[in-house]
């Protein structure tokens, strides 16, 4: 059980709604436009100014990059309208979950965002992260990423009670998993390929109707720490790898306190402590519907989760078109 924060009052958890909300209805008129570029801006500012309405002392420690890179909501920027006094609380966010999905309207596109207590969420650097979870319900350690896809495989079968070929694995479609899908498929394990948005993947392994039961593969250490903080909301099991391509990811992640670049974290050490975790869908998906604008109104649907109390709430949004 986790302790409730003191720190995160019961109104912020609807207020991040509130936020989640303004990206996504921001980057849906975007939607199918083929510009990913204007989209995720028009997400990271709505997002931004909603943030800045907020009573609080924020610190994004996830978001689009290092300031000489991303000119707003980059990591280490200050948002919140009491800068200096109000309560202090980390964020990690993604403002659109999916820039090429928007672009080309597909499916799964989601504004993302979760918040802790200070110091409660991993600074991972835009790197690359080794991926593996599960959802509620399986004995601790069922997952292990020191063993094969086929020993992880094998082991969830054996936990579910079912044989290997009766499990469903989330992998995102790219040319780097082209050894991890033969190999999964050599054992008869059902493939979802996704073309992008592994926030959603992760989170789908705790709906059994997705019939997801594993994510697997190399995705965004980032989006790996919005993954988790889900996750200690709902239950399951993560564990993630950062993986550096050259000599300059790895002086990043020196740069944001990380020494053991072999560590292997675990859920609890990426997302610690009470955690708000809130996702708003911008086109239609597994997890939520996207936005829609039909009579001079548009339509919403988010969830909110807080990891001390275990609650989800689906939250359904009707918003006038001035």
């Amino acid at each position: 059980m986790t302790n409730a924060s003191q720190v995160l009052d019961r109104v912020l958890v609807l207020e991040m709604v509130r936020v989640t909300e303004a990206a996504a209805i921001a980057a849906s008129s975007l939607v199918g436009r083929g510009d990913e570029k204007a989209a995720d801006a028009a997400a990271v500012e709505a997002m931004r100014e909603a943030l800045n309405q907020l009573y609080m002392d924020g610190t994004v420690v996830i978001g689009e990059g290092e300031r000489d890179e991303a000119p707003m909501l980059y990591i280490g920027e200050k948002v919140g309208s009491a800068i200096g006094k109000g309560p202090k609380i980390d964020i990690a966010l993604d403002p659109l979950e999916g820039t090429t999905i928007t672009a080309k309207a597909g499916p799964n596109a989601l504004a993302v965002l979760a918040v802790a207590e200070e110091g409660n969420l991993l600074n991972a650097p835009d790197v690359y992260m080794d991926k593996i979870a599960v959802g509620p319900g399986y004995p601790q350690g069922v997952i292990d990423l020191n063993k094969t896809p086929t020993e992880n495989i094998e082991a969830i079968a054996a936990a579910k009670g079912v044989k290997p070929n009766e499990i469903i694995a989330c992998v995102l479609d790219r040319p780097r998993h082209e050894k991890l899908v033969a190999e999964l498929r050599g054992i008869g394990c059902g493939i979802m390929l996704i073309p992008d948005g592994d926030v959603a993947g992760v989170i789908a392994t705790s709906d059994p109707d997705t019939t997801i039961d594993v994510y697997m593969g190399q995705g965004g250490a980032p989006e790996g720490v919005l993954a988790c903080a889900a996750l200690r909301c709902v239950g399951g099991q993560f564990q993630g790898r950062l993986v550096f391509r050259n000599e300059d990811e790895r002086a990043r992640a020196y740069k944001w306190g990380i020494e053991d670049l072999d560590k292997i974290y675990s859920l609890d050490e990426l997302a610690k402590g009470d955690c708000i975790f809130a996702a708003t869908g911008v086109t239609d998906g597994s997890l939520l519907a996207g936005v829609k604008r039909v009579r001079g109104k548009m339509t919403t649907e988010s969830v909110v989760m807080r990891a001390s109390s275990g609650t989800v709430r689906w939250v359904k949004g009707e918003h006038r078109v001035d």
